[in-house]
């Protein structure tokens, strides 16, 4: 679904003026385009000096796929207040409750629609006509419950940009021909009071508090270009607004929920924390907030994004997922790049070399994710806690959130997240900050929620990743946590050899990978037979389990296939049962510790006519005799292992997704950044 909220530029009647043309449309940004065509009432090749515009594209997570349901949502017929909005609001209900006893009637099944309703009414009850756009803002997120980033838009302030966040990304792309007269953007603080309005007998004096996280389903865009002047008259002695540019000089902002959103126009950003509000009036910008927060910075830094557009564009390939596998070699070099020594085998994680200290010193480390970065963590496990020599739990974080799980001062929690803004994974750091535990951030996202909010750690520099199944964020993640295993274990003299041994095994990695990649034509043809199947299992034990899940994962994501990953030591205890000669089965054999087991999982589904698909070493002799088929791979280290077997899993899923005819980048009901609960 997707909408598009701008100013109307082809007057017809003198009611007309000022209106908010809103265009929404079920489907992809390409049928908004086309819709965009077919209306009068705009026209299209008119230059205007002042212009503003909000859209968005999202999956829904309230109501059905439809144009009602789209993004911008509106206040009413009139579209006098407009807004879309990334994330969930958790007490829309009774939201909704209040306005529609005032009157308000509603025409979405969505969440969001309560926020211009609720803006609207702000506004029709509002104590003085010179109430700033960014004043109600501020009214209407005290009533706020669960995570947003939002931007709003109003006829009543032509020209006018107001965004706000608390939970979900925002950031603001700054454009200008001319140099930026300064590197920050000072924060406005105003401690007046607030109301509720959802007391009928009494009117409560509210103060912004910080709240949970949930989530950003889809994209937020908006840019704004303004030379006019409007003051502020409710605020005249506390303007701290900036136009970066300086005086009379054209400059354009974007709100977007993701940077990769906004570089083909600017890399010049700044990241918006939580209950920040942004405006952007008389082409210039201001930041503030209604109270300071004890040791936050009173300034938001204008960032250069160290991105180039190529990386987001998706070359000669078919899809982005397919770029993104590709591109494994490179990513998992720039993983490792200055943080190992292959001449003196010094392996230093820079975030994390002040804390190392204190890592040493825990009791146990928990590593916390979701989806493809809990089976990172799952895939590590066993190596950290051989070269650590700690305990470590891995957690899936809403289930860790479930449970109210006991967490210690002396615990070390690693948060593990491709976008650093997964809802459940920074519920999850809330909590154990809050309980005194040491927090580390593992995640691909400069300036992200949580990279921010931890105390210290490792940016994986996989490199943007577009594809919603994530690949090459996985094998980033998986060598980031070996490498702090390495770290860990430096002055441990008996954990020499085998240290020794990961590190050559890293060293050579990349080629290796290039090496998997060649196998694509034969994967495909292995694609071929399976892509009419309704089920496929994947199975492995050892360090080869966390393979088969993330394998399963991807055919799940992409090609709606039902996929089990399964552990081959508990193939007798229930799963054998779906064994028959119909049954796609997929197995990772490794020479390794569990090789022999693996055998014995082997002999089970030969013996119930299973058609085994087995990925193995190269030159196993023994596993192609009684194969189906076999993929062979190079062998390494392994607890390296898993990352070049789960190539050919990846290449797999992108290659059954296209032979039934899916959008591999863009699958239904997902979204690459998952901001609710």
């Amino acid at each position: 679904m997707c909408g598009i909220a701008v100013d109307g530029n082809k007057k017809t009647t003198t009611e007309d003026d000022g209106k908010i043309v809103l265009i929404k449309k079920k489907g992809k940004v390409k049928a908004l385009d086309e819709e965009l065509y077919k209306k009068d009432c705009m026209d299209l090749e008119v230059e205007l000096d002042t212009h503003f515009g909000i859209a968005h594209t999202r999956w829904a997570t309230h109501g059905e796929p439809s144009a009602l349901n789209s993004h911008p949502q509106r206040s009413d017929k009139n579209n006098e207040f407009v807004v879309i909005h990334n994330g969930i609001i958790t007490n829309y209900k009774e939201l909704k409750k209040y306005l529609n006893s005032k009157g308000y009637e509603f025409e979405s099944e969505t969440d969001t629609e309560v926020i211009p309703k609720l803006i609207k009414y702000v506004y029709d009850n509002r104590e003085r006509d010179d109430m700033s756009f960014s004043t109600l803002v501020e009214r209407v997120i005290q009533q706020l419950e669960g995570a947003f980033a939002l931007v709003f838009k109003s006829h009543y302030f032509p020209g006018e940009a107001v965004a706000t966040r608390r939970g979900s990304p925002l950031l603001i792309g700054v454009r200008s021909k001319y140099e930026l007269s300064a590197e920050h953007i000072p924060i406005q603080y105003n401690s007046a009071p607030y109301y509720s309005f959802l007391r009928d007998c009494a009117v409560i004096p509210v103060f912004t508090e910080r709240q949970g996280a949930a989530e950003p389903v889809g994209l937020l865009k908006e840019g704004v270009q303004d030379k006019n002047s409007h003051n502020r008259p409710d605020k005249p002695d506390k303007s701290t607004a900036v136009n970066s540019a300086g005086d009379g000089k054209a400059v354009e902002y974007y709100f977007a929920s993701d940077a990769s959103a906004i570089i083909e126009h600017t890399n010049k950003v700044i990241y918006l924390e939580d209950d920040d509000i942004a405006a952007v009036v008389g082409g210039k910008l201001s930041l503030h907030r209604v109270n300071s927060l004890a040791g936050e910075d009173s300034v938001r830094a204008i960032q250069t994004l160290q991105m180039e557009l190529q990386e987001i564009m998706k070359g000669n390939f078919e899809a982005f997922m397919q770029k993104e596998i590709f591109e494994q070699p490179e990513s998992v070099f720039n993983t490792m790049r200055g943080r190992i020594c292959f001449h003196t085998n010094k392996v230093i994680l820079g975030g994390l070399k002040d804390h190392l200290k204190e890592i040493k010193r825990c009791r146990r480390l928990i590593m916390i994710g979701c989806g493809t970065s809990f089976h990172a963590a799952v895939a590590t496990r066993q190596i950290l806690e051989e070269l650590t020599e700690l305990p470590v739990m891995v957690e899936l974080a809403s289930d860790f959130l479930d449970r109210n799980t006991p967490v210690f001062r002396d615990d070390v929690c690693f948060y593990i997240s491709q976008s650093g803004e997964t809802a459940d994974t920074l519920m999850a750091l809330r909590y154990c900050k809050d309980r005194g535990a040491l927090t580390v951030g593992v995640t691909n996202t400069v300036g992200s929620s949580i990279s921010r909010d931890t105390d210290c750690g490792v940016h994986i520099n996989a490199g943007p990743e577009i594809g919603v199944a994530s690949t090459k964020a996985y094998t980033s993640q998986f060598v980031a946590l070996i490498m702090f295993g390495l770290m860990m274990s430096e002055d441990r003299i008996s954990l020499q050899p085998r240290r020794l041994e990961i590190i050559n095994g890293l060293k050579i990695l990349p080629d290796m990978i290039k090496n998997v990649l060649t196998l694509d034509n034969k994967i495909k043809s292995i694609a071929d037979e399976l892509y009419q199947q309704k089920s496929l299992l994947v199975m492995g034990r050892g360090f080869n389990y966390a393979t088969c899940l993330e394998g399963a994962l991807k055919i799940k994501e992409i090609t709606y296939m039902h996929s089990e990953g399964i552990l081959a030591g508990e193939l007798k205890h229930g799963p054998l049962a779906l064994i028959d000669k119909h049954m796609p089965v997929i197995m990772i054999i490794m020479k390794d510790a569990c090789y022999t087991k693996c055998q014995n999982a082997l002999q089970q589904v030969t013996a119930r006519s299973g058609r085994p698909i087995i990925l193995c070493c190269q030159d196993d002799q023994e596993m192609s005799e009684n194969a189906y088929k076999t993929i062979e791979l190079p062998h390494t280290v392994d607890c390296l292992q898993g990352i070049l077997s789960v190539i050919p899993l990846q290449l797999l899923s992108f290659h059954l997704a296209v032979l039934r005819g899916y959008d591999v980048d863009c699958p239904r009901n997902l979204a690459k950044s998952v901001t609710v609960e």
